[in-house]
């Protein structure tokens, strides 16, 4: 995290500039900023502006390495893949200089997206205005593409029930989008279509704002087009209707097949010529006739003979087979583990504490072993030791009191009370107000102060441990388990003769 106990200054280590529905985050005398941990429904962070240093710190300073757009570095806007400094994995989406000339109005239409929640959708967490540069910020899918999984896929090839649950899995989440009042999608195709962590699949909600302010709504060869858009340039709810026609003929022929042509097919009772082969004949007949014959209505020339978004929902769901399959499994992707998996290296008691959210046996541990993790920690040569300084003290010691009598409302105020003087720092006692704040079911305030702890003392394993449990308490289990680890190879570090337990 590369911050230093002398730069960090008197102020309210949680002030930030950042907006967010909730809280704010920390932010680091390096100039950057703590993901807000705040989470809304099901888990996802509320939306909420990020700095530029970051994302750059998230992304690598946006290495080619972590680009993940298809089209790599030639795409028009690149998005990266990134994880906050709270271990989160993003997906940034970065534009071309200029393509929104208004920072105002980029950042309300990135608010209007991101006040979408919903488990169909890849959900906006965040923006970045700074300069030229306008980002987005979104949930993460780590398990590729529908594209890829249709046309480009190695091992195999999506069974026919995954394929009705993509159809209606995306059919509700733009019906979602629609009654939440924003109707249009730009460029719905098989590259909008992301799989999430659990194999479940979602729509991107890139695809709910424009490339940019003037832009073409559609990147894509003009067979795909809605012809009314070739007329007049307009993206209608009915566009969008037909875009979803274009998805279902790929996924019915596992190819990319211009909608004039699928429709010639579809005319001529071409029907097990237009199906996939890859399928080797593994699906319903009277379900891919249903299939077919909606998006056959999704693709009339005329946008008000199409179906709508409802009709969608409502034609897929009696579809639906296997529920009780999860989707992981037909992807043929392992399964994302809920609880966290075994450490890699042997734990410590406080490792097995942490590992155990035994908060109890946590406390116990951090009254043995006082402020010994201190010492180095600061630098008070040329500091003057006046009345001030022995006030912040005596209320330190006041913490540590209540702290050992599991007074921990009280030990929070006293420890403020010694943090916001800011003459001293020490990770002991952002550790300490950290479990305090555990204790009292805070678990968003106690990860802000464990990130507080590591970036005054970067290899400090208690640190990690308490960041540990905190994100166990927000449910963010995968990434609790990766820091478990991370602090036992630091605590078996130090044992080998390195300072950082």
């Amino acid at each position: 995290m590369g911050c230093w106990h002398s730069s960090l200054s008197s102020k309210d280590p949680t002030s930030d500039h950042r907006h967010v529905h909730t809280h704010k985050p920390p932010r680091f005398s390096n100039g950057t900023t703590a993901a807000a941990p705040a989470v809304s429904d099901g888990g996802v962070p509320a939306f909420s502006e990020f700095s530029l240093a970051e994302l750059k710190t998230a992304t690598n300073n946006f290495s080619s390495e972590f680009i993940v757009s298809e089209s790599g570095e030639k795409a028009p806007n690149v998005v990266y893949k990134g994880r906050l400094q709270n271990r989160r994995w993003i997906a940034v989406k970065k534009f071309t200089k200029l393509a929104w000339p208004d920072p105002k109005q980029f950042a309300d239409e990135a608010w209007g997206v991101g006040k979408l929640r919903h488990k169909r959708v890849a959900n906006l967490i965040g923006y970045c205005c700074d300069g030229d540069e306008r980002l987005l910020v979104a949930e993460y899918m780590p398990n590729d593409t529908l594209a890829k999984h249709l046309f480009h896929w190695e091992n195999q090839t999506l069974e026919w029930a995954m394929r009705l649950r993509v159809a209606l899995y995306i059919a509700e989440a733009l019906n979602y989008c629609s009654c939440e009042g924003r109707p249009l999608y730009h460029d719905l195709n098989a590259y909008r279509v992301l799989f999430d962590e659990n194999g479940d699949p979602r729509l991107s909600c890139f695809g709910l704002m424009k490339n940019s302010r003037d832009g073409k709504s559609y990147s894509t060869n003009l067979a795909y087009t809605p012809p009314e858009y070739l007329r007049n340039g307009r993206v209608t709810p009915e566009s969008v209707v037909f875009s979803f026609g274009t998805v279902l003929l790929d996924l019915l022929s596992g190819k990319h097949i211009p909608p004039g042509h699928a429709l010639d097919m579809i005319r001529g009772k071409n029907i097990l010529l237009l199906m996939d082969s890859h399928l080797e004949g593994n699906f319903s007949t009277e379900e891919a006739t249903v299939v077919l014959d909606l998006a056959s209505r999704c693709l009339q020339y005329e946008p008000r003979e199409r179906p709508n978004i409802k009709d969608l929902v409502t034609t897929l769901s009696p579809l639906q087979s296997k529920p009780e399959v999860a989707s992981h499994v037909m992807l043929g992707i392992p399964k994302n583990e809920e609880a966290p998996p075994t450490p890699q290296h042997p734990l410590s008691a406080m490792g097995d504490a942490c590992s155990r959210m035994d908060l109890t046996a946590i406390h116990q541990i951090l009254v043995m072993i006082h402020y010994k993790d201190d010492e180095g920690t600061n630098e008070l040569s040329f500091q003057e030791w006046t009345q001030q300084m022995r006030d912040m003290l005596e209320a330190r010691k006041r913490g540590d009191l209540a702290f050992r009598d599991k007074e921990f409302k009280t030990a929070i105020d006293c420890y403020s009370q010694f943090i916001d003087v800011g003459t001293m720092v020490s990770p002991t006692v952002y550790a300490r107000r950290s479990l305090c704040y555990l204790m009292c079911d805070q678990p968003d305030a106690a990860l802000r102060d464990a990130m507080q702890a590591q970036c005054v003392y970067p290899e400090w394993s208690t640190a990690f441990y308490m960041q540990a449990v905190a994100l166990s308490k927000l449910d963010m289990h995968k990434d609790a388990a990766d820091m478990l680890n991370e602090a036992a190879t630091l605590e078996e570090k130090r044992q080998r003769g390195g300072r950082g337990s």
